[in-house]
């Protein structure tokens, strides 16, 4: 295993490992929903429901992310949600029943929770710590491990239609990501950011937890219908490319990756956009790209119209999260505690309401659903005020050298009435 000198790089690259592990076994079991639907005799509404079920744990998860992480920390709490992730994929391969698999997935939901949160945190920490900006990257290294985990599902196809082999391989490279985070992850937790904390301390009266404040509300709206935009993909875009556009076996996992690659190459220069076009048009013209590229191909179908419909949603959503995430930072922590909780909710639940639609109507409808929900995450974005270009991302700095803190802008919202 190679080794880094630099504090900094060495504690991004671990919990960039965290990253790419929610990634990696999220979109394993995910890309394999057609396999799990076969062996199990399920529905095209029993899927959805056992996505719900993965929504519901992650949404009952925090209440008990919160107590969990006061008592661990977000290291601990990494560790053992992660381990539990690992553990849960090999049970789901070994479900005998339906009843069965909905009790694993829902505690995958909650598992999926604990870890969001807990990884989340460690990169707030990170760039708090070393006063240098890392959640875009940090994001990325998601979508690299739902890119490895479709890459896997595809070459393990063309190999076995056996599923314990493919998630006890999975769970292999899951287990290798975390031993390789865990001594290099940030020991003690540090605040995220608090310039709202004076204005907080202003309010009359104010203790312990508050109501939202409306432009935290349009925040927590854009992270829900961008992660079920994101969290959609990652579960029907199989099965689309299997039954819809007719693809075979080896190409329908392509889907996810098409998104996955997209999703990465934009996260990675995703920050040099930020500083030169700031967040606010990066996510609102990224968002409507993805709702206009994935309806275009909804109607022209195909293979080929659909990939690149894929490829527009991995594009343009790629942004949302990471840009939503700093603005909720610089908001305040009970802010970005709800717009992790409604994003995470968003990722594992929506996907659930689209497998209803598509139970009602077709899967075409329920596809059509995602590219309103990222036409949404436009009409959201545009309701808050974000900082300009000069804010969204500090100057880099010279290792070793001074940095003198700025004053960073809570983003406001404009008022729902009035011109």
């Amino acid at each position: 295993m190679f080794r880094v000198r630099d504090d900094f790089r060495r504690a991004q690259l671990a919990i960039a490992a965290l990253f790419c592990f929610l990634g990696l076994q999220y979109a394993t079991w995910a890309s394999r929903l057609p396999a799990i639907k076969a062996e199990l005799g399920l529905s095209e509404a029993e899927v959805g429901l056992l996505l719900m079920a993965c929504g519901a744990g992650a949404a009952a998860s925090f209440p008990l992310v919160a107590v969990l992480t006061e008592r661990l920390g977000s290291r601990r709490l990494a560790l053992s949600s992660a381990l539990a992730l690992g553990l849960l994929l090999l049970a789901l391969a070994g479900a005998p029943n339906y009843p069965v698999a909905l009790v694993i997935i829902c505690c995958d939901g909650v598992a999926v929770g604990c870890l969001n949160v807990a990884m989340n945190a460690q990169g707030a920490a990170l760039e708090v710590r070393y006063r240098r900006t890392a959640m875009s990257q940090l994001h990325a290294t998601f979508s690299a491990g739902s890119l490895c985990a479709a890459l896997l599902a595809s070459g393990m196809n063309a190999l076995t239609s056996n599923l314990a082999a493919h998630f006890a391989v999975a769970a292999g490279l899951l287990l290798l990501l975390l031993a390789y985070a865990r001594p290099a992850l940030l020991p003690a937790d540090r605040a995220a950011a608090e310039p709202a904390e004076a204005e907080q301390s202003t309010r009359p009266g104010r203790r312990g937890w508050a109501l939202p404040s409306l432009v935290t509300v349009w925040m927590g709206t854009a992270m829900a219908f961008g992660t079920v935009t994101e969290g959609a993909m990652n579960d029907w875009s199989a099965l689309y490319m299997k039954d819809v556009a007719h693809a075979a076996s080896e190409v329908a996992p392509l889907g996810i990756a098409v998104v996955s690659v997209m999703m990465v190459l934009a996260r990675v220069f995703a920050d040099g956009w930020r500083s030169r076009w700031g967040d606010g048009r990066i996510v609102r013209v990224g968002s409507a790209l993805a709702g206009v590229g994935l309806a275009v191909a909804l109607l022209v179908g195909g293979v080929v119209p659909a990939l690149i419909g894929f490829a527009c949603v991995g594009l343009g959503i790629a942004a949302v999260t990471p840009c939503v995430y700093v603005a909720a930072a610089r908001a305040g922590s009970d802010a970005l505690a709800l717009v992790a909780a409604m994003g995470t909710t968003g990722l594992l639940a929506g996907p659930a309401v689209i497998g209803f639609i598509a139970s009602g109507s077709s899967l075409v409808w329920g596809m059509g659903a995602v590219a309103g929900s990222a036409m949404l995450v436009s009409v959201c974005a545009g309701r808050i005020r974000w900082t300009g270009p000069d804010d969204a991302h500090p100057p880099a700095r010279a290792e070793g050298a001074a940095v003198e803190p700025r004053p960073q802008a809570t983003p406001e919202v404009e008022p729902l009435t009035g011109g």
